[in-house]
């Protein structure tokens, strides 16, 4: 094995021969998912078996008693804790390396404690990059515009419409808090009943970004600050909001990939601004994988930064398995070879010119399918992970099984990963899984469009329930909705 790697040849050659253990921790194996096949030694660990015991690369511990989950953190720390996991990590010996979708510092302590390193940035600096007010901050030194804004605390809503008023971005306004998932923290704000309607999550949440409300499309891209510079993936249009697939307004609900979703100028000016934006990113010293959301408007086609993500996301997936990733490598392995130490001498920007070409995107979408009327029961039946067939009268059948997204022939086939198990709470937010096709599932006008809906339908009339014994229909109530990918 040469002493410093100078190709893609060598880079997947390095971690096709890789010794040591390592392993994905969270709720699913969804974000990551095929990247076992890239790297020797990589392993799932994870809360929900979404394959019944069928991937040979997931490893799920039976159930234990738990405190409520309220986050992905929890989970993590509770898989870390469980002795069939610590087991397994002992069983397989080496040194072992993590990594995560979420983590704190106390997945940290006890990664630390079972003599794992985190190949990630520290909570502490990704808390900080997370911050919705400070990726303001960050584009600002970048030279990468957020939408015209106000950052500031809200008091009341005069005091809104006054501060609105000094800094000339008009009363038609959204607002987002510094942490938490947009499909919850973002706030639509045109009238004081607006505000009257969100005020107990906007007063007292200190500094809060207030935007100026514009007509745009959604859009995500990925990417890796490496020390030989940043490496960036394709831009990916966003799923939001729509109420086939999500409770929540302004939530995300998918993505789709495709060489054709944005004219090539504002393709490769997202481009550009991620690769300066990934640059302050090394001089902040963070390093690795991240995703921007960027604000595209409708009339004009100025870009604008939404959103930073300092992690992989929802949308890593479909990152991950696009068509530069099967002729280059996937981009999580450029984040893997960043913390392995491996020396490394790679032309980031012949590489990300080479991303850039249109040829290397073929066209995917995935869909994330939640529960979305105002009702709680208990699962009784939900679909398989596997591939499934639409025939031509619309329905939706089960093919068969398959972890494989690449097993999909055609747009009448989908690959569709089940995240809600028989027995679980069926509540409004609740996740019932992810379904992935070839082709679009919007229409040019970016609205779902007719075989989406159908792919819908049939997936969630595959899901059935039956009512809450009535001792236990209040608390179920309280459960919380969070993301889990």
């Amino acid at each position: 094995m040469p002493t410093v790697l100078k190709n893609i040849s060598e880079i997947r050659r390095f971690f096709h021969r890789n010794e040591d253990p390592i392993y994905f921790i969270s709720a699913t194996n969804f974000n990551l998912l095929g990247l076992d096949e890239w790297v020797k030694n990589f392993k799932y660990i994870c809360y929900i078996d979404c394959y019944g015991g069928k991937h040979p690369n997931v490893f799920c511990p039976s159930e234990q008693p738990h405190a409520e989950f309220q986050s992905i953190e929890d989970i993590n720390n509770y898989l870390l804790q469980h002795k069939e996991v610590i087991d397994f990590i002992k069983r397989r010996g080496g040194k072992p390396k993590f990594v995560f979708l979420m983590f704190d510092e106390e997945t940290e302590r006890l990664s630390k404690e079972l003599g794992a390193d985190v190949w990630f940035p520290k909570a502490k600096l990704r808390t900080a990059m997370d911050n919705k007010i400070e990726t303001v901050r960050i584009g600002n030194k970048a030279g990468v515009p957020s939408v015209p804004n106000i950052l500031s605390e809200v008091t009341s809503y005069d005091q809104l419409r006054e501060v609105c008023e000094k800094g000339g971005i008009g009363h038609d306004l959204v607002l987002q808090s510094a942490f938490g998932d947009s499909g919850h923290t973002t706030f639509f704000i045109k009238t004081e009943a607006d505000f009257r309607r969100h005020e107990h999550e906007i007063i007292g949440e200190g500094e809060i970004k207030i935007m100026k409300r514009i007509d745009c499309r959604g859009s995500a891209i990925e990417a890796c600050a490496t020390k030989e510079g940043t490496i960036v993936g394709p831009l990916m249009t966003e799923l939001v909001g729509f109420g086939e697939l999500t409770p929540y307004r302004g939530g995300w609900c998918g993505n789709e990939i495709l060489s054709t979703a944005f004219p090539p100028k504002v393709r490769q000016k997202a481009r550009e601004l991620t690769f300066k934006f990934g640059e302050q990113l090394r001089k902040e010293g963070y390093r690795g994988y991240f995703e921007l959301d960027f604000l595209i408007d409708k009339k004009t086609g100025d870009i604008w930064l939404g959103e930073l993500n300092p992690r992989i996301t929802g949308a890593s997936s479909m990152t991950n398995h696009a068509a530069f990733a099967h002729a280059d490598a996937p981009l999580f392995l450029f984040h893997l070879l960043e913390f392995s130490k491996k020396k490394f001498d790679l032309d980031t920007s012949e590489l990300n010119d080479r991303w850039a070409n249109p040829n290397m995107i073929d066209s995917w979408s995935q869909m994330v399918i939640k529960h979305t009327d105002d009702s709680v029961d208990i699962c009784t039946a939900s679909p398989e992970t596997g591939i499934y067939k639409m025939l031509e009268d619309g329905s939706v059948v089960y093919d068969r099984f398959d972890y494989h997204r690449r097993a999909v022939e055609s747009e009448n086939e989908a690959f569709f990963l089940r995240i809600l198990q028989p027995g679980d709470y069926r509540y409004e937010g609740a996740d019932i899984g992810i379904l992935v096709t070839r082709g679009r599932s919007m229409t040019k006008s970016f609205q779902l469009n007719e075989r989406a809906k159908k792919w819908i339908h049939g997936i969630k009339k595959s899901v059935e329930g039956t009512p809450l014994p009535v001792a236990s229909a209040g608390p179920v109530l309280a459960e919380p909705a969070f993301k889990i990918m």
